[in-house]
């Protein structure tokens, strides 16, 4: 506790940290005023109700960070942005020139690969704002639109979306810790203080058994999430003894620490950017006055309405997506190379190409466990929704998930940052 508190003290008497962190403060205070400021002609008691009804809807309300239970001018949230990322990062394992332009060209290569993914955030932005518009609009929760009223509302959300996305990378440069997952958590956060209040009034004494059930899993998925994030396998690290002029160095030795989940909370974010996206689609299709599309679209409804179907898609996208995300960001390869180039080796396993297949092969059995969990506690709320029958709990599940990873990244963040300066 002392420890703590002493934290507490160094970021407040540091300039820098406290610049940081009140950067991040101002940065969540805009996006919050942002998220209340309507699109025109909204029918609030129609929204409210079809959002209550539409799980789907639920979860892209997380992803704009409150913004859609508003029809804000940010209602598309960051989704546009992280769905861009997504397939730039696809794209990397099959082009060979964006693969090398966003491992092996340095902090240049990797501004303009992020640069791209800027650049690809537009028109998605555009089509999810067509998509989503002219869906609610059909479904009387927006009044009818003029084309121009509607050409001017996808330019507004869009920026919204655009904005958004600045906002996350400003915080990123200026504050601490990820301004993308920052921004989500902020929306569920915000959204938290109203669901209470909702489960407090709703409450009825015949669901005491189903409220404390929810409540013990919600612990035990925090409990996981925390000694997943925090496990790490730690592999032995020898350097060799080097003379330099007159100075012995290295003959030491220390340690690799693994982490059994290196993804942290993206693949989670990325494995609900895949599944809202087709599902937004087909609720774009189902009003459309043709005998075929309205078939094939009841037909796909259907099968992602089908809650083993919609489970078992979202455990393997998240198991799929933990083990891709790790492979583009941790690099065994350059990992062996480094500790080659400084003298250093692990016991028993030759330098170079033998001690990244170490490397790897180790890397491969962790995340292997740390996807299992993740898959596990992310189609966990749905199961629980599905003997419950009360919708919220797959949508709060998630929230659990990803304010805890962003929460733990964030301490981690700041831990690091207090460090350099005591140092």
């Amino acid at each position: 506790m002392n420890v703590f508190w002493q934290k507490i003290k160094l970021m407040a008497r540091d300039e820098t940290l406290r610049r940081r962190f009140l950067f991040v403060i101002g940065a969540l205070v805009l996006f919050r005023i942002l998220a209340v400021i309507p699109v025109p002609g909204i029918d609030a008691a129609r929204l409210d109700e079809f959002l209550s009804n539409n799980q789907f809807f639920g979860l892209l309300n997380i992803f704009s960070g409150g913004g859609l239970s508003n029809l804000s001018i940010v209602m598309l949230g960051v989704a546009p942005y992280i769905t861009s990322s997504i397939i730039m990062q696809l794209l990397t394992v099959m082009w060979p020139r964006l693969k090398a332009l966003y491992h092996e060209e340095g902090d240049a290569g990797r501004r303009k690969f992020i640069q791209y993914s800027r650049l690809a955030t537009v028109p998605l932005a555009v089509i999810q704002g067509i998509g989503l518009l002219v869906l609610l609009s059909r479904q009387g929760v927006i009044g009818q639109m003029p084309p121009f009223d509607l050409i001017a509302n996808i330019f507004v959300v869009t920026a919204g979306s655009l904005l958004l996305m600045w906002i996350g990378e400003l915080i990123s440069e200026f504050g601490i810790g990820n301004g993308v997952s920052i921004i989500i958590f902020a929306g569920i956060v915000a959204a938290l203080p109203g669901t209470v209040q909702q489960a407090i009034f709703t409450f009825t004494i015949d669901q005491l058994p189903v409220y404390l059930g929810f409540t013990l899993a919600a612990v035990a998925i925090v409990a996981g999430i925390v000694w997943i994030t925090e496990a790490e396998r730690p592999i032995p690290v020898t350097y060799a003894k080097r003379v330099r002029g007159q100075r012995l160095y290295g003959g030491f030795a220390t340690y690799l620490p693994l982490r059994l989940n290196q993804a942290g909370v993206i693949p989670i974010i990325f494995a609900l950017s895949i599944l809202l996206f087709p599902q937004m689609v087909i609720n774009f299709l189902a009003s459309v006055d043709n005998a075929v599309v309205k078939a094939a679209t009841d037909a796909l409804f259907a099968v992602f309405q089908n809650p083993f179907f919609y489970s078992a898609l979202y455990f393997i996208l998240v198991f799929f997506f933990t083990y891709f995300y790790t492979a583009v960001t941790f690099d065994p390869e350059a990992i062996a190379a480094n500790l080659q180039k400084n003298g250093a080796f692990i016991p028993g396993v030759r330098p170079g190409r033998t001690t990244a297949e170490y490397i790897a092969s180790i890397l491969t059995r962790l995340t292997l466990v740390g996807a299992v969990f993740l898959g596990v506690i992310a189609v966990l709320p749905l199961a629980m929704q599905g003997m419950t029958g009360v919708a919220a709990f797959a949508i709060g599940g998630t929230s659990i998930l990803i304010v805890v990873s962003v929460v733990l990244d964030l301490i981690k963040k700041l831990d690091a940052q207090i460090s350099m300066r005591e140092y």
